[in-house]
């Protein structure tokens, strides 16, 4: 059972089943959202999300980025992502026709970030979600 179906700008339907939300910026006890904060945050989501599903592929939607400060600091400009870091477990049909529908489902993992921690649903996702070329970067398994 899902918790939420979306609608890619392809038109195809995918499932999310399991979603994290973590605040982008949760935990920061000194610094400054910078460049290097910032990368540092994407491949530990990166590594966690390989970790939770070894046998799914990932993707990054690669995330906005705000450059509120005109002066650098020592790490650089403040560079500044959306607020909610979000990983999701995404399935949909068969990518492979000649898989029985019955049997085969086609994964991917997607990390996204977006402003608020609202689950999205329908065509309410972000449009860089609903972007995602689904048939590109899912995997078929087989149930």
């Amino acid at each position: 059972m899902s918790l939420t179906r979306l609608v890619l700008m392809s038109g195809r339907s995918i499932d999310l089943s399991e979603l994290w939300l973590s605040s982008t910026y949760g935990g920061m006890l000194e610094g400054y959202p910078c460049k290097l904060v910032n990368e540092m945050k994407i491949k530990g989501l990166l590594r966690a999300a390989e970790e939770a599903h070894p046998a799914t592929p990932v993707h990054l939607v690669p995330p906005p980025r705000d450059y509120p400060d005109q002066y650098a600091g020592a790490f650089g400009p403040v560079e500044v992502m959306p607020a909610v870091a979000c990983v999701g477990a995404f399935r949909s049909t068969a990518l492979d026709r000649d898989h029985d529908p019955i049997l085969y489902r086609s994964a991917l993992t997607i990390i996204w970030f977006q402003p608020t921690p609202h689950v999205p649903s329908g065509c309410d996702a972000e449009e860089a979600l609903r972007e995602v070329p689904w048939e590109e970067l899912a995997r078929d398994y087989e149930l």
